[in-house]
């Protein structure tokens, strides 16, 4: 028994756990009186080496092989392993050139398991793919990095079970992951055919063998008058169920599986929202810190995703075996005497391998990146990507790369910022205070030569005239930006529209919401034209895709999962849910609801979880809250009128009042209601 008032993030303070075994456990809490709760459900986890001798990179997790009831099992030291399940198709029926046309619900990452008879074919041939011809077919050339497969299946006389061995998929890109041996291999697919067969096939008869890391669907829920913003939903909460399959996160996992920084952070904090996971998360950010990938802001969102990981869970474990490391990636060597990073266009000579061995970075194209794909910058009339290919049109504004970048320096700006805050937690003050002083300096000088006074606009960088989205959203989106220039900013910013691909929106709306701009962002979230996650679903794909649309990357996949991001704009932005406090133990509760009558949504916390149904109709917008144990909440109303009526659980009180919310402040756990009307 530990007495304290936290009840998540409580060291374990019993006896020595051994090496390469498996525990289970279960937990119980007292309350202020003393009465105690039921345990929870048992849980299982296991211990690997301790010393980490031989490891590839510090804090590295290894398969570890246990017996259990006799029989060997493969495991993770300290991260879940993902597991095949069957899913049954929704249709089977032939297509005109007689094959058999099986259709999943959605796309996963999977093999495939079927009953055949050995007496209608030899063999077979298999149809695996992410897009249907629209005639009950396979696509057999979908176009740029879609997935198509075609297997052949030899059929064995008295043998009907069969499941499909894909070959082993080994990417050659730096840090690609490789599914261990003892696991099969799998690609992305919703659509088979099979060509070959003449017998009849059952639904039953067919499966996707699915590879999914532990999701529990139940966990999160939404749902709205908007019938966009559902289907935008379902295709986030899917894409985020199907792509951690490796444990780790990686940018695609057909293509390169690859893990990124910002691909990772964009799934991480997306990830939060639909599911009460952090492992996967926590695992990640570790992997990438000492395995990172080429672009400069890339490493600066380690600092982001540790700070996540924190205010997530109030685990500061991850703070503190990687704090220097977190504070490498800030790139304070590349500080000029005013604080702002110089990061030049052209590397090559710059940048010593002493820097690069601090950073942990080893390749040979370091450099920026503002937003992907780049396509054709300003000053350039052809730009090669750090991936080798040429895009024709990119999506980053034609922004002009210069030696002091506004969008790198924003990054540092923010790095500088959480730093201090990573200092305060780890009782660091001297350190915390340092770092807030050099985050004001970095402020200061960011909006003195990064700002065009004339234009009331950033430019790209310093000595560079073109101002794009890009160097305006991410300022915005960070704090930069002074009140006086924000009108500016924001007519800038809805000017522009969807100037920048998935990975930037998420910037692009974070900035929206912290100008006002909810009414704008929603209409922006879910428009119809081909920027925008309802193209996505349109041209048929079931989990978000790596670019808009294939003219803006001529090699997009469609199972990128730095997409998803609705899934963290529709609770914290919409709905306004975010933690004040580590761990949600504080809770703000902020709706900006726009044009929506009506919405509800569970949002997963480590505490439990935060459920809310508001009504926007007319003069009086209502709403009912559900708050977990051990939290207290500041709930704001939109404050839509002069004249106002606040109501808390049927009393009418007094709010404090905020620009454009009334806000009740402690409101205590448990379930309550809310209503601001019209009129006195």
């Amino acid at each position: 028994k530990v007495s304290s008032e936290e009840s998540v993030a409580v060291p374990f303070r019993g006896k020595k756990l051994d090496e390469h075994t498996s525990y289970w456990w279960k937990v119980r809490t007292w309350n202020q009186d003393g009465q105690t709760s039921a345990y929870s459900g048992a849980q299982q986890f296991n211990t690997g080496d301790f010393s980490r001798a031989d490891r590839s990179w510090p804090g590295q997790s290894r398969w570890v092989t246990m017996e259990e009831d006799g029989e060997e099992r493969h495991v993770l030291e300290d991260r879940q392993r993902a597991n095949y399940h069957e899913i049954t198709p929704e249709n089977v029926t032939r297509n005109s050139e007689g094959n058999h046309f099986i259709r999943f619900e959605k796309a996963a990452f999977g093999t495939l398991k079927l009953n055949l008879d050995p007496q209608r074919a030899d063999s077979v041939v298999v149809h695996l793919g992410e897009k249907s011809t629209g005639c009950n077919g396979v696509d057999r050339s979908p176009g740029g990095s879609i997935v198509y497969e075609k297997h052949v299946l030899d059929l064995d006389e008295g043998q009907t079970e069969y499941k499909l061995e894909l070959p082993r998929k080994i990417a050659h890109y730096p840090n690609s992951q490789v599914l261990p041996d003892h696991m099969p291999e799998v690609t992305s697919y919703r659509y088979v055919e099979i060509e070959g067969y003449e017998g009849s096939i059952d639904k039953e008869e067919i499966n996707q063998l699915v590879l999914l890391y532990p999701f529990d669907g139940e966990s999160s829920y939404f749902h709205s008058s908007d019938s966009n913003l559902n289907k935008i939903w379902e295709l986030c909460k899917h894409t985020l169920q199907v792509t951690p399959f490796f444990g780790l996160y990686v940018d695609n996992g057909a293509r390169e599986r690859m893990p990124y920084e910002a691909d990772a952070y964009m799934q991480q904090i997306s990830h939060y929202s639909v599911d009460r996971e952090y492992a996967v998360q926590r695992y990640t950010t570790k992997y990438l810190i000492f395995n990172p990938s080429w672009p400069v802001e890339w490493h600066l969102h380690i600092p982001l995703m540790a700070w996540a990981d924190y205010m997530q869970t109030a685990n500061k474990a991850l703070l503190e075996e990687y704090y220097d490391e977190i504070k490498h990636k800030a790139m304070l060597p590349l500080a000029r005497e005013d604080g702002l990073l110089s990061t030049p266009y052209t590397r090559e000579g710059y940048v010593d391998e002493e820097f690069l061995e601090t950073i942990h970075y080893d390749g040979s194209s370091f450099r920026d990146i503002t937003d992907w794909p780049q396509g054709t910058p300003a000053n350039e009339s052809e730009h090669r990507s750090g991936h080798g290919g040429i895009t024709l049109e990119g999506e980053t504004d034609r922004f002009v790369f210069s030696d002091v970048s506004t969008v790198v320096n924003a990054f540092h700006y923010r790095n500088l910022v959480l730093i201090s805050k990573i200092a305060g937690v780890l009782d660091k003050e001297e350190e915390a205070k340092w770092f807030e002083e050099r985050a004001k300096k970095v402020k200061a000088s960011f909006n003195e030569k990064l700002f065009n006074e004339d234009r009331g606009l950033y430019t790209d960088g310093e000595d560079v005239t073109h101002t794009s989205l890009h160097a305006n959203m991410f300022p915005a989106a960070f704090g930069l930006a002074p009140e006086e220039h924000q009108p500016r900013i924001l007519d800038f910013l809805i000017a522009k529209g969807m100037a920048c691909g998935p990975y930037g929106a998420k910037y692009l709306f974070d900035a929206l919401y912290e100008l006002g701009a909810g009414d704008y962002a929603l209409r922006l979230l879910t428009n119809e034209l081909d920027r925008g996650w309802m193209n996505m679903i349109r041209i048929g794909s079931t989990v978000t895709t790596e670019a808009w649309d294939m003219k803006y990357k001529q090699n997009m996949t469609w199972n990128h999962a730095w997409s998803a991001t609705p899934a963290y704009i529709i609770p914290r932005k919409i709905f306004g849910i975010e933690p004040l406090e580590p761990s949600f133990r504080k809770i703000r509760i902020k709706p900006r609801p726009g044009d929506l009558e009506q919405a509800e949504i569970k949002h997963p916390t480590i505490r439990g979880s935060i459920e809310i149904k508001f009504q926007n109709r007319g003069d009086i917008f209502s709403m009912d809250v559900k708050l977990p144990a051990n939290t207290q909440s500041d709930i704001g109303l939109p404050k839509k009128y002069r004249e106002y009526s606040l109501f808390k659980d049927g009393e009418n009180v007094k709010g404090k009042e905020q620009e454009d919310h009334v806000l009740i402040e402690d409101v205590s756990p448990g379930e309550h209601s809310f209503e601001i009307r019209k009129g006195e």
